[in-house]
């Protein structure tokens, strides 16, 4: 089953002009080092259209993985870690960075 890792954005400070800054570096420099993970199927970047409650989330990463251990491996490598390196020098503070997993009680319900 594919395992899924969100990364979510927090509007940076600074307005507008931060927030285009980060968006241009992060599709520059972020996506390509992330398109290097091993394991890693595929990206999806969103942006998010309207916040309702919570943080002031803007942008909204996932990527896909086969399995919790190609995730594993993923994580471990130098790849991840060159990608986090460049996301704590762009993205200072802005990032919540979660795996998901299906919830066991609702599988049979689907």
């Amino acid at each position: 089953m594919s395992v899924t890792l969100l990364a979510l954005f927090k509007r940076p400070e600074g307005g507008d002009d931060e927030l285009a800054r980060f968006m241009a570096r992060y599709h520059a420099e972020h996506l390509p080092l992330i398109a290097q993970v091993p394991g890693l199927r595929s990206t999806e970047v969103e942006v998010v259209s309207q916040k309702y409650a919570g943080d002031d989330i803007v942008v909204v990463t996932r990527m896909t993985f086969d399995d919790r251990a190609s995730l594993d491996a993923g994580m471990a490598s130098q790849e991840m870690r060159a990608a986090g390196r460049n996301l704590r020098e762009i993205a200072p503070d802005m990032l919540t960075l979660v795996a998901l997993g299906a919830d066991p009680r609702t599988e049979s319900q689907a």
